[in-house]
């Protein structure tokens, strides 16, 4: 019986598998389907299709070291489609701000796939310079990071290294199933993940202004970003950001950061930031570009959407008014016009 039971099975196993009428498409191992004949994709088609999706846009880096100025803006709501509409705008770069904004990992990978979708690079600004926050964060694949308070070159080194996997940081390893390689699909992440990332360091208080210049010099540090209104705080005038004590340590500390790119473009070894900032309505987006500023966040898209509301409701409330007295006016003209009009 058991010679029976083995002959039926060895029969059910050689046996020739039945003719399917459909088609299987090559793809890599873990993401084979079959698809009927008829919806099979061209190869030339699929090629153009695959591209088309994950074909990055031009890293902050290297249109920062082409001599961009880059026009940002910051995604203080989290919504996705703020961020989409801030793309299609046109903004060079979006900050997903989590230090600020009411959002966390979850929230930040939904602005991410609506910023992906439209070919324009995220930075994430960190709630602190942590290892932990910069691995969730970099996990994502972001274009950047940018991590708050650095006051010291100590502190700028311990922020590059949060970004950098071993032996040259602490960045915990993941990288074969996490989005930013494309869940382990994109062989070469390893090889240009450290050279692509725009590390972003914020000096916004008095102690990091102190240190502004050793910061900028740290190995690994992209770019100096300008806190004017943390720093008009721990300068003691919170209520008073365009103080000219404010001003003038910005100033200063915009001369010295630029002084250390330029002796670096010029030569000289060592790191280079860039310098990057926050317009404010005393000192706006124009401005901080004549003052030779390489990164400029214009704006928040909170208040962008407070500012226009504000002046919808104003324009609307004000014109009722005058559209009655239009409306008067054009009546009385028809009448002289037409010449037989009577009451």
């Amino acid at each position: 019986m058991a010679a029976a039971a083995a002959a039926s099975l060895s029969h059910l196993l050689l046996a020739p598998k039945p003719k399917s009428n459909q088609s299987r498409v090559s793809l890599p191992s873990r993401l084979a389907v079959s698809l009927p004949r008829s919806r099979r994709p061209s190869p030339a088609i699929s090629a153009a299709v695959a591209s088309d999706h994950i074909s990055p846009a031009p890293s902050l880096k290297s249109r920062l070291a082409a001599g961009d100025t880059l026009y940002g803006l910051f995604l203080l709501s989290f919504s996705p489609t703020f961020a989409e509409l801030a793309a299609l705008a046109g903004y060079d770069y979006v900050v997903v701000d989590m230090e600020h904004g009411p959002g966390g990992i979850p929230e930040a990978l939904a602005c991410l796939r609506a910023l992906d979708a439209a070919h324009t690079p995220a930075v994430l600004r960190l709630p602190e310079a942590s290892p932990v926050w910069a691995k969730k964060a970099l996990d994502l694949g972001p274009a950047g990071l940018m991590l708050p308070a650095v006051e010291s070159p100590a502190a700028a080194a311990e922020a590059v290294s949060c970004c950098r996997y071993p032996p040259r940081g602490v960045r915990g390893a993941a990288h074969t199933v996490v989005r930013a390689s494309n869940y382990g699909l994109d062989d070469s992440y390893l090889s240009r993940c450290e050279d692509e990332t725009l590390i972003m360091c914020q000096v916004e208080t008095a102690a990091g202004i102190a240190e502004v210049e050793a910061i900028a010099a740290v190995d690994g540090v992209d770019v100096v970003q300008m806190g004017p209104l943390d720093l008009s705080a721990s300068m003691g005038y919170l209520w008073d950001p365009g103080n000219r004590k404010v001003r003038a340590t910005l100033r200063e500390a915009e001369r010295k950061v630029l002084e250390v790119r330029k002796k670096k473009v010029a030569g000289s070894d060592g790191n280079a930031a860039y310098l990057g900032g926050f317009a404010m309505p005393n000192d706006p987006a124009e401005q901080l570009k004549l003052r030779g500023y390489h990164m400029v966040a214009g704006a928040v898209d909170t208040a962008l959407f407070r500012k226009a509301a504000l002046d919808d409701i104003k324009r609307f409330r004000e014109a009722v008014m005058e559209i009655g007295e239009e409306g008067d006016e054009e009546d009385e003209k028809e009448k002289e016009a037409d010449g037989y009009w009577s009451e």
